[in-house]
């Protein structure tokens, strides 16, 4: 008896040591003082316009830090000081030191700007096949046509996974206590059936396989201790404020991450209502995607009310390049081949760094030059001074 008791007692020492040794999610307090002490996040979803994809953008072949410089350049001087980032498992596996090279690199580039990446390590839009080496040219009229996913059609292997493990510990170890980096966002929309013309080669039980794997990687790269939080953006379904009502990647994405992310692609009424949602939770919120401009999601229309509202903002594109965000969704069903679309749907900048609208450079400067919390009159709608009454009588 007596050794069964020890047997139990060390059984539970032991447990309750690994517990102690596993990182545990941040709690609220942790997370509002570290969003305190940031900077109001403002931000795009970053690839040079001289890459088609995240694997084009950190190949060592095609790797461009020159390029990289002076996009940054532009973000800095709209007042930027985030970009979204999206790594790949396929380039940690084909040279791992290389890949963090290019990382730190690139953290260098990004520093010297005032900008600290949110960097992503899955996601499961678009292309499930991807493949190291020279990237296809961009599709004509279609949007986004070389994005791959990561890890894609892996998930369907076991096998696989002890791979993700290592690449995922690897890459959030290396860089846990690099104060360049303001966050990592485990994996984008995780529970997205891909676009595009894909969907044949999907697995068939992606979601399923998705569901079980996302709570690993939330552990995974929670035992680097980094200093920086996780966070993985819910992205559908009309109402977020119930968990009970969310499927299991949603429940894991809510209740797993440090600080709240989501993305929103909808009217300003729409946003401040999943803001709504979202403010139950009690942790900092950041919107990782929004703006498309033929979707009523506009700079003019969503940044003033979550400048107010103290929400971080991460607009879908910065450049216009291979990726042609500029080109709506509906491309892929009707490419944009004979005309242009009358209004661009997402990015920012032309390649040569001019903006698409002027206007939202404006708003972008205003509000990033202002106080927390603080929307200034050159940000409001459309500011209408003396002038222009004059002009109207």
């Amino acid at each position: 008896m007596k050794r069964l008791l020890s047997i139990w007692i060390l059984a539970l020492s032991l447990s309750s040591l690994h517990a102690a040794e596993t990182p545990a999610r941040w709690s609220e307090t942790k997370a509002k003082a570290w969003y305190s002490q940031q900077r109001w996040i403002l931000g795009a979803n970053y690839l040079p316009a001289d890459a088609i994809n995240e694997l084009e953008m950190w190949q060592a072949d095609t790797f461009d830090p020159e390029r990289i410089d002076l996009e940054l350049g532009w973000a800095q001087g709209l007042g930027m000081n985030t970009m979204r980032v999206f790594l790949h498992d396929l380039l940690w596996q084909q040279d791992a030191p290389g890949f963090k090279q290019r990382i730190d690199k690139f953290l260098a580039i990004a520093a010297k700007h005032g900008i600290k990446p949110i960097f992503v390590l899955f996601d499961s839009c678009w292309d499930p096949e991807p493949k190291l080496g020279p990237q296809h040219p961009p599709i004509p009229g279609v949007h986004n046509s070389g994005w791959v996913q990561s890890p894609g059609v892996a998930l369907a292997d076991p096998a696989q996974y002890p791979r993700l493990e290592r690449y995922v510990k690897d890459i959030v170890g290396s860089f846990a206590n690099d104060k360049r980096v303001l966050a990592w966002d485990v994996w984008n929309e995780p529970d997205n059936e891909g676009g595009g013309h894909y969907q044949t080669h999907e697995p068939k039980n992606k979601n399923e396989l998705v569901a079980k794997l996302l709570p690993q990687v939330f552990d995974w790269a929670r035992s680097a201790s980094p200093s920086q939080p996780l966070t993985s953006g819910v992205w559908h379904d009309d109402d977020w404020s119930d968990t009970a009502r969310l499927n299991t990647v949603e429940r894991t994405q809510l209740e797993q991450s440090d600080v709240i992310s989501f993305h929103n692609y909808d009217w300003p009424e729409q946003f401040a209502a999943r803001v709504r949602q979202l403010e139950k939770y009690g942790r900092p919120l950041i919107c990782t995607e929004y703006m498309a401009r033929g979707n009523g999601s506009t700079i003019d229309g969503v940044l003033p009310p979550a400048k107010k509202l103290d929400v971080g903002m991460v607009n879908w594109g910065f450049v216009d390049g291979k990726e042609q965000t500029r080109y709506p969704w509906d491309s892929w069903e009707r490419p944009y081949t004979l005309q242009q679309p009358p209004l661009w749907f997402h990015d920012v900048l032309h390649t040569d760094g001019t903006p698409y609208r002027q206007r939202e450079v404006d708003i972008l400067r205003a509000l990033s030059g202002a106080p927390r919390g603080v929307v200034p009159d050159a940000a409001q709608l459309f500011p209408i001074d003396n002038k222009d009454r004059g002009r109207q009588r």
